[in-house]
């Protein structure tokens, strides 16, 4: 009688025991707090048509950010002075509790009534639809620094030459070439291999903010010297002069300086 009375004994122990080790699963499911249809973005121009604009993501429970088009804002209202003519579409990313989900707007710049930052004026020209066009500081073989080797990720170092390129014995196919920069209807990006090559389409973002250049879906003059990603740092931007700088070329495992000038 004991016997049995201990063995239950026992058995009470061990359910206690492992019972006690069984952990408590509390779940815990993220729910929606409206749908993208519910998602409600404004955009505010200052001026009827005009460039200066102010986009809001108005419904609460909602965060995110905003894709306007020369960068990111990490915040639901973001004001901002547009350099493009034309119809605009901006885009915000957010989450609506579960999902993430991505919603644009539209807006019509009729004017350019607020003046731009003065780097987009240097790139372009004041005359934004016509644009600008720049070449190379420089022919091949006139040992000046025009295309170069340079210390990697290093922007204080790029005008030390490691390796002349251009201007000795290597430069790069399309020396002799040129690049168009305009802002009609879009920020348009144009490289041509030569002066008289049928150019090479693609866009371009000038991020004031952070002193980039970044071109897509073409090449940069001299892109032999690498950068798939087509990401540039300004080194020096002014009317009559632009520098810019790769931190590390894929190509050569260094940086390189680009020197241009106006054509």
């Amino acid at each position: 009688m004991k016997n049995i009375k201990l063995m239950y004994l026992l058995l009470a122990s061990f359910m206690l025991l492992f019972s006690a080790c069984d952990p408590i699963v509390k779940e815990e499911n993220l729910s929606d707090t409206t749908n993208v249809d519910g998602v409600q973005l404004v955009a505010t121009q200052s001026t009827p048509g005009g460039n200066e604009i102010t986009l809001s993501m108005v419904t609460p429970g909602i965060s995110g950010y905003w894709d306007y088009n020369l960068g990111l804002a990490l915040t639901n209202e973001k004001k901002f002075i547009y350099p493009i003519p034309g119809k605009a579409t901006f885009k915000y990313v957010g989450t609506l509790g579960s999902q993430f989900f991505s919603k644009t707007i539209d807006v019509q710049v009729d004017k350019l009534d607020h003046a731009l930052d003065q780097d987009w004026y240097d790139l372009v020209s004041n005359n934004t639809a016509a644009g600008k066009t720049w070449v190379f500081d420089g022919t091949a073989n006139d040992d000046k620094l025009w295309w170069f080797m340079s210390a990697p990720n290093n922007p204080d170092g790029a005008m030390g030459a490691w390796w002349n390129a251009g201007g000795t014995c290597c430069p790069p196919s399309d020396f002799a070439g040129k690049m168009k920069f305009d802002l009609n209807g879009a920020a348009n990006y144009n490289h041509y291999e030569t002066q008289t090559a049928t150019p090479t389409k693609g866009s371009f973002v000038l991020d004031v903010a952070n002193k980039k250049l970044i071109i897509s879906k073409s090449k940069m003059l001299g892109s032999a010297a690498g950068n798939k990603d087509g990401v540039y740092q300004i080194l020096e931007l002014t009317q009559t002069k632009m520098v810019l700088y790769l931190n590390n070329s894929e190509t050569y495992g260094t940086g390189w300086t680009f020197v241009f000038k106006p054509q």
